[in-house]
């Protein structure tokens, strides 16, 4: 049985990113995770390439390299520098790749790590689902708001409307005047 291993949920989520569209964590984060050398991690999944189809993984391309860096998610070391950092891009797991993973980083503490990731990906997913339930509240709040407006519109444009008639003067009467008047 593999020993039980707790990480703050915050220090595994901060390592989760959106690329492509998904949810992924880097070769370089999860060796952090597992206590091992990134070139394990891609050595173990270079041994058993035929586990890791093109939705469990996949190469970061330059691009997506320089939008991380800027956002200072990963080192400014660019690959194919002649020193220190990284010399190939690095790969991002999507949730079944890390899954994938643990099954060839042969150790107690990955399988422990990967347990705990797993339990990450389930609590962003319950919240992601949160927002969205949050997101459909707001936008039938929203919609019984400009409901209630558009009838007060309506109502308020009513009043403007007949304000007018409401405000012009009435015609003074003809005043009478007073004393002898000749007809002609």
């Amino acid at each position: 049985m593999a020993k039980r291993v707790v990480f703050p949920f915050e220090r595994i989520e901060s390592t989760i990113l959106v690329v492509r569209g998904q949810k992924v964590m880097l070769d370089a984060d999860l060796a952090a995770l597992y206590e091992v050398e990134t070139r394990v991690v891609v050595q173990a999944v270079k041994r058993n390439l035929e586990r890791f189809p093109a939705d469990f993984m996949f190469r970061l391309t330059d691009q997506e390299v320089g939008g991380l860096r800027s956002q200072s998610v990963i080192s400014s070391s660019a690959p194919g520098r002649r020193w220190g950092g990284r010399r190939s891009l690095p790969h991002a797991f999507t949730e079944q790749g890390v899954a994938m993973l643990s099954s060839v980083v042969r150790s107690s503490r990955a399988i422990a790590v990967n347990v705990e990731i797993m339990r990450a990906f389930v609590r962003l997913r319950a919240r992601v689902i949160e927002d969205k339930g949050l997101a459909y509240r707001l936008c039938a709040l929203e919609a019984r708001i400009d409901e209630r407006f558009s009838a007060h519109d309506l109502a308020i444009t009513a009043i403007l409307e007949a304000l007018p008639r409401f405000m012009a003067w009435p015609e003074a009467p003809k005043k009478r005047k007073i004393g002898f008047v000749q007809d002609d």
